[in-house]
């Protein structure tokens, strides 16, 4: 059991050690925000990351996985070892915001709350290194490039970054679109995962069978993206019903073009489903239209990816625990309790959860009433900056409660 007295004490260094970098991060945020950089090229952020990592005391390593960070902060004394990852990376669209700190680079721009993250992690590590006499164990930073790509991730991992430390447990946050000071936790559930197709027609009339086929493989799907406030605050309400109407789902597309080295059609389709089990029907159904419109020549020229991306599933009993925290330290009706997946998101971070128990949890940043969206991967995502001192807040807060917990019980046995 965690004695009360020392939790209630690093609670109210962590309050105050929050409140003073809270600022500084907002800046690195915009700082990040107006500088965005590509799955891959985020070697700017990374450099940002590693100098505040270290002048805060941690021992950073850089190049992991590309342009990946890793810092690791040691507690005042022996302990578990728990982890935080936080991605870099921005969306290759341009944004439609009004703000003075609005990207400067053509192509490019922070469209899915990645500078967010990135600065809620260096915010988390700034505050728990306030607090590290205080602490048992060891906290480990994850700071990935590359997730827009779904690459970053096992790269990292490939590169032995998880062998820098081992660490037990590991947990992220995601910018979504439930109002500020609000979070969300998926026990049991998180993001789907994807499967995808590649498909070759040739003839005169390969266009009109591509054409056929990329609508017929849309029709597979059971749920359509919304696109007005109403259809995606429905959805949000639809995400918390047990068994409800996104218990099960398809989601399925696909575009056709003219190769141009050659005569030939080429098709490429996509699908992402929950439960995993609909995957193995779902390539059926898409051989049999193949075979339907293009005949069994086409159906030899299907190929299908050599394993499916892997969903990305969270921790039940950690996500419940999470959410009596949130509850305890934000407020008590600070947390959703999502029963279905988004249907229409992924996350590389399934990698790190196929390996070490943990959970991602959502972070409300919208603000209806002074227009910010909070609507991800859209040209006018905007997100209401008071999310990054609650997010470094809570999430320090639950590290902390973590390495605590875990000490403590390790110590009883």
């Amino acid at each position: 059991m965690v004695p009360e007295v020392g939790r209630t004490s690093i609670d109210t260094s962590i309050d105050r050690a929050t409140v003073a970098v809270e600022h500084d991060l907002i800046a690195l945020r915009r700082e990040i925000h107006r500088r965005p950089e590509l799955a891959g090229d985020e070697k700017n952020t990374a450099a940002l990351v590693a100098d505040r990592l270290r002048a805060a005391g941690l021992d950073v390593s850089t190049g992991v996985g590309g342009n990946g960070v890793v810092g690791i902060l040691d507690g005042g004394g022996p302990g578990a070892t728990v982890a935080y990852r936080a991605d870099m990376d921005a969306v290759a669209m341009d944004e439609d915001v009004p703000y003075e700190f609005r990207s400067q680079v053509a192509g490019a721009g922070h469209l899915c709350g990645h500078d967010i993250h990135t600065a809620i992690g260096v915010g988390v590590a700034r505050v728990l290194a306030e607090v590290r006499a205080q602490l048992p164990g060891r906290v480990v930073f994850y700071f990935q490039p590359a997730e827009e790509s779904l690459s970053g991730a096992q790269a990292m991992i490939d590169d032995g970054a998880l062998d820098l430390a081992g660490p037990q447990e590991i947990y992220a946050l995601h910018c979504a679109h439930f109002d500020v000071g609000r979070f969300a936790v998926m026990p049991g559930l998180g993001l789907p995962g994807h499967d995808s197709f590649d498909l070759e027609l040739d003839g005169q009339d390969a266009p009109a069978r591509a054409t056929e086929i990329t609508a017929r493989v849309g029709r597979l799907s059971t749920v359509t993206p919304p696109t007005t406030p109403q259809e995606h605050q429905d959805l949000l309400a639809a995400l918390q019903v047990e068994d409800g109407p996104m218990a099960r789902f398809v989601s399925a597309g696909a575009g056709a073009g003219v190769d141009p080295n050659s005569s030939s059609t080429r098709v490429h389709g996509w699908v992402k489903a929950w439960p995993d089990d609909l995957y193995p029907g779902i390539r059926d159904q898409v051989a049999q239209l193949v075979r339907e419109i293009g005949g069994p020549r086409a159906v030899e020229q299907l190929r299908f990816r050599e394993s499916r991306f892997p969903a990305m599933v969270c921790s039940p009993d950690l996500s419940h625990a999470a959410a009596e925290h949130f509850r305890t330290t934000v407020g008590p009706d600070a947390v959703a309790v999502l029963r279905a997946c988004f249907p229409f998101n992924g996350e590389d971070f399934a990698h790190f959860l196929d390996r070490i128990p943990g959970a991602m949890f959502f972070l409300g940043v919208a603000n209806p009433a002074a227009g910010l969206s909070g609507l991800v991967h859209t040209p006018t995502f905007a997100a209401d900056e008071r999310a990054i001192g609650i997010g470094t807040r809570a999430m320090a807060g639950w590290l902390a409660d973590r390495l605590l917990r875990r000490t403590s019980v390790r110590s009883i046995g």
